[in-house]
Order: C-alpha cells, then structure tokens, then sequence
C-alpha cells in the first residue's frame, strides 16, 4: 500500500512535469499534509527536488501552538527548512473558513518555490463539488480543483507566485490513513473537524457516511461528473470569447447582447465577472442587468449594482466598474509634468511621457505648474486651431467618456485655461509644436 502511492504520486508528478523544482508543502500537522510530507520527502532526492515547507498559523484553536511546533519538529527531523506564517483571522460576511481560506493562500502565494503541494484528495473534492451544487454554483463552480492550478501573485507584485499543486487528489482519505498508519506516522487532530455547524464537516461527519453505505463508488462518479463539468466551463468560456467580439478586454457590446440568445447573453456577462476573478452573482440580478442593457437607449446611462461592483452600460459599451467616489471638489494640485501625481481617494495616478510635436509644449511647464483637479462645470476647450471653443460637457458626450470616469479625471490647467483632458487630448493653444519638446500626460485610474 505504501510503495503503491508513493507511485501513483510519482506518476502525477511526471504528468506535471514537477522534477527539478522547488516544491513548498502546505504543512497544517493533520494526517492529510503529513503523509503529502512523507510521501515527497521519499520521492526528493529521485526527482530532485528541493523541498520546503510553510505552516499557517491562524491562532484560532487554543492549540495552535502547539500545532506549530510540532511542525517544526516533524520538518526537522527530516532537514525541510519550514516557514511559519501567524495571520489574524477576522470574518466577513462569508463567516470564518472562508476569512482563513483567503489569508492561507494569501501566504502560499507570497512562498519563493515553484509549486505549493497540497494534502486535498478526493474526499475533499467531493465535499467541495456538494457544497457548490447547494450553493447553487454552476459548471465552473462545479468544476472542481484541478491537480495544478495557477494563483494570483503575491500582494506587493514582487515575485511571480508558485503554482498549486496537489497530488494526493485521485486517492480516498482511507487510503491515506493506511499510508500514514503502515509508516506510523503522526500526526495533530484539529478539534473543529468534529463540529458539525460548519458546512464542510456537517457533510463529512453527518451525511457521507450513509452516502456511503448506499453509493460505495460515489467519490469516483461524483469526481467524474466535476471533471466532465470542468469540461464544459472550458467550452462556455470559448464560447464566451467568441461572442465577445469586443474592442478590448472586458468590455462587450450592448448590441451583441440584443443578437444573443439568453443564455449566451448571461454566459458572456458571467464571463466578465469571471475574468475580474469576482464572485459570480445570483441568476436573477444578472437576468435583470441583462434586461435593463438591452432596453437601454443610446444615451442612456445602465447601472446595476454587484457590491463593490457596477456593471455599467453606455454608447453600446457594457463593462464592470469598480465603484469608486468622484474627484472631491475642493482638491486639486500643482503638477511640474515630470513628476508623477498620486490622486486622491484611489483614482489613480497621473503620469506623463517625454514626445516631440505632440502633447503639452514643455515651454508652458517652464513658464508655470500646471494645476490639476476635477471637474466643477462649466470648462470649455478649443479642441483644434482651426476649431471652436467647445463646452467640456459637450466634447465628453462626442467622444463617448462614460459618465462614471467624467467625475473622476483628472483636468490639467494652466490658470483658469483648460489644457488636457483624458481622453480628448491637449487645448490648441497649449500643444506642442512640430519638432517641438513636449510632455504627453497619461491617466492611469485606480
């Protein structure tokens, strides 16, 4: 039983091509991560690898400590170099497993290693695929964890983070037990796996026994169902990025939404959601965004809220905006054109290039600072020589600026004279000269 995992673990390693790599194993001292643990640590030195470890702390059992140090001895005694990491665990709305989930692979994305193994095996991927089907999660969500998958890098953007990877994850938990039993191995017991008010544990401890006794194959059919379904969340997303036919990413047409049908019109509003890894929002507000985006007249300004989120819909544009509080009125700044100008409140950062025959002519930022600050109303530029003055209200309305970005740009002036606007370009009056110096500013929003 023994050799014959260690085995079937090698064999999806090579499928992986996980040799030569620096392999971090996620170490909690429950059975699961310490047979992972004994199990790579025979396979190292044949694959040549270069094994770590890292132990989340999350300081919510009054035996936490202990947990802790008995990870660094079982690392110890075999050589492993183990990092511990202490997190605070503080509950959001989505209660304590998921404030803990979220901080854990927060740790493991900040690990310099090339993948992060860990003990998940086939009970928990059917634990994880029941949960989803009753939270009603469709076939992405039913999908299921995959042997390697990718994370989001680590928060300060230092370094690329490893991947996740799980070897363990076509194997019973009975057959890891027996492992870990014939090695005598041990191990630590987390005392909130008997607490049955948590959703994951109600399943195990409470339902999936006698799912057992009357299914005995059902972690294999219910794993191939997730598979099978992984499978057609790949399809809609294809099917996704064909309907799109969008200028750029993350944007849709409003007018492709009206030629879709109603499903591959709510696939492509999934997928714009799915592509800002935001949470997937129930059926029936995205039914209701679809609606009010296809009745919506060309002018007029949609707006369905999702939380953090609204999805906006104008001139035929249908994107997700991250809500975000306009310019305050009373701020504005002075800017040398060279420098880059953090804006308030999150909006972003105002920068500039160095061009020649195009942008502000650089003999203005000589002469004075520009000023930087938002809209108040009433601003008119002259978009061109040969041009009229024009009111600002007016040139955001041809150029199509959606309504949302309008009270969050940032407007360069040089005293009361309007000279740049993203989006629209730089004032007659200011613009640089053919082969002439000048100062391009870009706006980069929050």
């Amino acid at each position: 039983m023994t050799d014959e995992l260690v085995q079937t673990v090698n064999g999806t390693l090579d499928a992986h091509g996980v040799r030569g790599k620096r392999v971090a194993i996620g170490l909690s001292g429950g059975m699961d991560s310490v047979a992972l643990l004994d199990v790579l640590h025979e396979l190292h030195a044949s694959r040549e690898l270069s094994l770590s470890a890292i132990h989340v702390n999350h300081q919510l059992s009054p035996h936490a400590g202990e947990w802790e140090a008995f990870c660094r001895s079982l690392c110890a005694a075999r050589g492993i170099a183990l990092t511990v990491q202490r997190v605070q665990v503080k509950p959001g709305g989505s209660g304590v497993e998921a404030a803990a989930r979220e901080l854990r692979y927060g740790a493991f994305a900040s690990i310099d290693a090339d993948f992060v193994a860990l003990a998940h095996h086939l009970d928990d991927q059917v634990e994880t695929f029941l949960l989803q089907l009753l939270r009603g999660a469709g076939p992405k969500g039913l999908a299921g964890m995959p042997v390697v998958r990718s994370q989001e890098s680590a928060k300060d953007g230092s370094a690329m983070s490893p991947l996740i990877l799980r070897p363990l994850l076509e194997h019973r938990r009975s057959r890891i037990e027996a492992y870990a039993i014939a090695r005598k191995l041990e191990w630590v017991e987390d005392e909130s796996n008997a607490d049955s008010r948590y959703d994951r544990n109600f399943l195990r401890n409470e339902l999936l026994g006698q799912l057992d006794a009357r299914f005995p194959g059902y972690r294999e059919t219910l794993a191939r169902a997730a598979r099978n379904l992984a499978d057609h969340a790949l399809l809609a997303e294809e099917l996704a990025r064909i309907d799109a036919q969008s200028l750029d990413r993350g944007v849709v047409s409003a007018d492709r939404l009206r030629q879709l049908s109603n499903a591959r019109a709510l696939n492509l509003l999934r997928q714009l959601f799915s592509d800002r890894g935001l949470q997937m929002p129930p059926r029936v507000r995205l039914e209701e965004a679809l609606r009010q985006c296809r009745e919506a007249g060309r002018d007029a300004e949609i707006q369905v809220e999702f939380g953090d989120t609204g999805l906006r819909c104008y001139r035929d544009r249908v994107e997700l905006v991250e809500n975000s509080p306009d310019m305050p009125a009373n701020w504005q700044s002075r800017w040398d054109g060279s420098h880059e100008l953090i804006l308030p409140d999150g909006l972003g950062v105002l920068r500039s290039r160095a061009v020649v025959g195009e942008g502000i002519a650089r003999r203005h930022f000589e002469i004075r600072a520009a000023t930087v600050r938002g809209r108040s109303g009433g601003e008119r530029m002259q978009p061109g020589e040969n041009r009229p003055w024009r009111a600002l209200k007016s040139l955001l309305q041809e150029h199509a600026i959606p309504p949302w970005e309008r009270s969050r740009m940032p407007l360069v002036f040089f005293g009361e004279q309007l000279a740049w606007v993203p989006g629209i370009g730089v004032a007659a009056e200011f613009r640089a000269d053919a082969g002439e110096p000048g100062i391009a500013p870009e706006w980069e929003p929050g």
